[in-house]
């Protein structure tokens, strides 16, 4: 009998208010969009690890899902990983061929916020 493959939970990451930035903005897509981010964070949570096109390291552990969507737009969803989870830290859809600045210097502060949770399991 074959194995069956575990996927990587994927969380939100959540602000001190309850807000979870990356949820409310793939809720502001059509479906259409939707499905494909979707698809595309299935195949990072069965098939990790996973490189380009789908997946580009950043930095320090920050990554990024690279979607191209049926509307002709490019997404990038950043994430990092913690405590065995894959946490959304924030999503944007890309304007110009350079990343913005402020959208990196975002995800690494949620990032950096991030590795300060408690963990459930001993590392």
């Amino acid at each position: 009998m074959a194995k069956s493959l575990k996927p990587i939970p994927v969380v939100f990451w959540r602000s001190a208010t309850g807000r979870e930035p990356v949820r409310e903005w793939l809720n502001e897509l059509s479906r259409e969009d939707k499905r494909t981010i979707g698809r595309d964070i299935v195949k990072v949570q069965y098939g990790w690890p996973v490189g380009l096109p789908l997946c580009r390291p950043l930095s320090a552990g920050l990554w990024e899902i690279r979607a191209s969507l049926p509307s002709k737009r490019e997404a990038r969803i950043f994430f990092g990983f913690h405590d065995g989870m894959l946490v959304a830290l924030h999503a944007m859809i890309k304007k110009t061929q350079k990343t913005p600045a402020e959208d990196l210097t975002l995800a690494r502060q949620r990032f950096k916020e991030l590795q300060s949770w408690p963990r459930k399991t001993p590392t």
